[in-house]
């Protein structure tokens, strides 16, 4: 057995609990891997919330991570044991549920189509910042049909997928303006992440905005108000659900390591930058705390849980592989708690 934070129930954060799960086995086409850093996603939250998604419990949260292979499904060619990899284990989009074990655990096992090999340059915590955020914020892009040197105008520019959107209109879809959205203290901050404008809705409203844009990005579901700064024509992607305004469109996600793969000539060339909350990484025995703030809707960037339980990691992984992993004293006063 392993310790992994779990619920029984639906319900608020305090239904989450440190538990005993058992470990997995990897199947043909999957791989055991210990989880070095995880994300937390809002999905996540609205999952444990209510049964928006069928699944037995117990059910252990969690969708992005960074770790290491430690045993590969007999199918499996492009990856090996300790390599370094990241991904978003949950595909939403697969005719079965969503798998009872997510990422807030020690090992998991995960298709080897979902993943990729960690950026070089990329610490484990950086890397689990990314996968779903980032593919939900491509998935946005495809949505709209945006062309280069067009204008965007982001909703929620410092939130998780809002801070990918702002980097990756001005540094890979070529965006001919970029403005976006978020709080006073933060405005400096989404400036650094390429947006041309900023505009600081606790001073301006969207019916003070004269300037019109090709596309209007909405990440926070205010799709209802956004809209006022969209062309006549231009398309109003929101990626919450259910939509506030009948001409927004809703964007899923595509979950695919192979278009992780593709981003990493942008991570690794440092185009492309993953944020995570300064609040954090929260150790993983503060994972309530990380849900709490999570929730408040208030994050820059994502919140990321980082280091992990290290019990189980072999003693074959080189030692670089096992730095800033909780401690066997760590982990009985977390056990304890």
């Amino acid at each position: 057995m392993q310790k992994a934070w779990l619920y029984e129930e639906n319900g608020p954060k305090e239904v989450l609990k440190l538990g005993d799960f058992p470990i997995p086995t990897p199947l043909h086409n999957q791989l055991l891997v210990h989880v070095r850093a995880a994300a937390l996603n809002p999905i996540d939250s609205k999952r444990r919330q209510r049964p928006i998604f069928s699944s037995d419990f117990p059910v252990v949260p969690g969708c992005d991570m960074a770790g290491i292979v430690l045993e590969i499904g007999s199918s499996v060619t492009k990856f090996d044991i300790g390599d370094e990899i990241y991904g978003n284990i949950q595909d939403f989009n697969a005719e079965e549920n969503l798998k009872q074990l997510g990422t807030l655990a020690e090992l998991i096992v995960v298709e080897e189509s979902l993943i990729a090999r960690k950026p070089k340059n990329l610490s484990f915590e950086e890397a689990a910042s990314l996968p779903l955020a980032v593919q939900t914020a491509i998935e946005g892009f495809k949505t709209a049909g945006f062309k280069e040197g067009q204008s965007i105008f982001v909703v929620g520019g410092a939130g998780g997928v809002g801070t990918l959107v702002v980097q990756l209109a001005k540094h890979l879809y070529g965006a001919s303006y970029v403005v976006a959205t978020t709080s006073t203290p933060k405005v400096e901050f989404v400036k650094k992440l390429g947006a041309d404008k900023v505009v600081d809705y606790t001073k301006t409203r969207y019916e003070d905005i004269n300037e019109k844009y090709d596309f209007v990005y909405d990440t926070i579901g205010d799709s209802k108000n956004s809209f006022l700064v969209a062309k006549d024509d231009a398309p109003i992607v929101d990626i919450t659900w259910p939509l506030t305004n009948p001409r927004a469109v809703y964007s899923s996600l595509t979950v695919s390591g192979e278009n992780l793969e593709k981003l990493r000539p942008y991570l690794e060339g440092g185009k492309l930058k993953a944020v995570i909350d300064p609040t954090g990484p929260y150790n993983f025995g503060d994972v309530i705390e990380a849900f709490r703030y999570l929730e408040t809707g208030r994050a820059r960037g994502k919140v990321v849980i980082s280091p992990f339980p290290s019990q189980h990691l072999p003693s074959s992984i080189p030692s670089e592989s096992k730095n800033n992993v909780t401690s066997e004293m760590d982990l009985k006063k977390i056990y304890a708690s």
